[in-house]
């Protein structure tokens, strides 16, 4: 009785500031994800039939946006917003081969994300453009027999300006002369 009195007296002796941080940092494989996994207002529950609908092949680009509504072949959070391109096409989910920067290196990662965390990217939209705008003008040329620049200029400095100005309109600034005041 005496042993066990003794442990009980120190335990209630202890204040809350002197036993330290109580709470335990989260290692978790969603830790951190408040404000990263939750969905905007009004676009909360499970994702529309059209998501499921989207084809996609290899070598597509696409940006990975993790829907928090389906836990299935959800990527860990580093991989959300990030942009990959499809190596594998599975019956549920895509194989998505992108870069990570670690340290002082670039590392291929190969992961597989279910289609429900995948949207078709639209980075490489403007060059598609470019390439079908270039070969029409190149088309364009040809029948014509003329030779055609498809590489982009930089715009360079703007031409020169001259300013002129009539006589009357020209005033000098000059300073009025100091006179001394002795009073």
């Amino acid at each position: 009785q005496a042993i066990g009195s003794e442990s009980s007296s120190t335990a209630s002796d202890k204040s809350p500031e002197a036993m330290g941080a109580t709470r335990v940092i989260s290692k978790g494989y969603r830790h951190g994800t408040r404000d990263k996994y939750s969905k905007k207002y009004r676009t909360k529950g499970e994702p529309n039939l059209s998501r499921y609908l989207v084809n996609f092949k290899r070598g597509d680009y696409v940006d990975i946006v993790a829907d928090p509504s389906i836990q299935k072949g959800l990527p860990y959070s580093f991989y959300h917003g990030r942009t990959g391109i499809v190596f594998n096409v599975n019956r549920n989910a895509l194989g998505v081969e992108m870069t990570k920067i670690v340290g002082n290196r670039q590392l291929r990662k190969r992961i597989h994300v279910r289609i429900e965390h995948v949207r078709k990217s639209r980075c490489n939209e403007a060059f598609l453009r470019r390439v079908k705008e270039n070969d029409q003008k190149k088309q364009d040329a040809k029948l014509q027999g003329k030779s055609v620049v498809t590489k982009r200029e930089p715009e360079g400095p703007k031409p020169m300006k001259t300013v002129e100005a009539q006589p009357e309109e020209v005033e000098v600034l000059a300073p009025l002369p100091f006179v001394e005041n002795y009073f």
